[in-house]
């Protein structure tokens, strides 16, 4: 996300070259997803420049790839994940937790295959999955169950928050394409670990954003203040304004818990 055409000149200067651009998004906010690691799982040198360009305290959360998570449904695999491991290891700490997303077809009866996957996982990185199946949460006894594999191998279930996008109809190009592509589920929130992480999608109406995210802020108030250290992901469908609605949301969980730091101060951004 920090090569958004969106955020040049806006927030992060242009041009820059490639081995800076992660290090000015890095000014703003202290997380990125890794979703392109889903795809094609990266050169170590490219992650390597990664690490160079953040401090041990930048927060990654790397997307394992989807050859083994929705094509191979986490059984077999182990050449595609043992390269993916490689290629992160310069991340070190930043890596916060290797980020399993399934498949909407992945339902209860897959949770042998997710236990077993987990097991395999080499020990040193945190684990956080997210499900999509409906039954995990329209079905006490399947999200119980899947629970029941998480919790005693340390490993988060990580929540999609969609419920604001789909309460009103779309009124933006990239508002339809979401509603197409995004799944429609109840919204989660009981986390597993002391390191829960949230994925949060409001509208491109800031506004409605930030109206939908009162839930959020005082949940994770309460995290932090039970002593648990989250993460939070903040987007809109075009993800325009989202790097001040991250430092936005993170003033409004801080104004709940003064003792949170603060988010660095990005330098101003000088336009060529």
């Amino acid at each position: 996300m920090w090569q958004h055409a969106p955020w040049q000149k806006r927030y992060l200067p242009h041009p820059l070259p490639a081995g800076e651009r992660l290090r000015a998004y890095a000014e703003w906010c202290n997380a990125v997803e890794g979703n392109t690691t889903f795809y094609a799982t990266p050169a170590r040198a490219t992650v390597e420049s990664w690490a160079r360009q953040t401090g041990e305290d930048f927060r990654f959360l790397p997307k394992l790839p989807r050859t083994v998570t929705h094509d191979r449904r986490l059984t077999g695999g182990d050449a595609e994940l043992g390269a993916f491991l490689r290629a992160i290891e310069p991340l070190g700490p930043r890596t916060e937790a290797l980020w399993v997303q399934l498949p909407g077809s992945f339902g209860p009866n897959d949770l042998g295959a997710l236990a077993a996957f987990l097991r395999r996982l080499p020990g040193g990185h945190r684990r956080a999955v997210e499900v999509r199946h409906p039954a995990f949460f329209e079905d006490e006894r399947a999200a119980t169950a899947l629970e029941r594999v998480l919790a005693p191998l340390d490993t988060e279930w990580v929540p999609f928050d969609t419920v604001v996008l789909f309460e009103r109809t779309p009124t933006s190009d990239a508002e339809r394409e979401a509603w197409t592509k995004k799944p429609r589920l109840p919204r989660r929130s009981r986390a597993l670990t002391a390191r829960p992480i949230v994925r949060y999608l409001g509208r491109d109406d800031a506004d409605l954003t930030v109206q939908g995210w009162a839930f959020w802020t005082e949940r994770v108030a309460a995290w932090l203040q039970e002593g648990r250290s989250p993460t939070v992901f903040v987007h809109t469908p075009d993800n325009a304004d989202a790097l001040d609605l991250a430092r936005r949301f993170h003033a409004d969980v801080r104004a709940r818990v003064p003792a949170l730091d603060p988010l660095p101060e990005p330098e101003p951004t000088t336009l060529f």
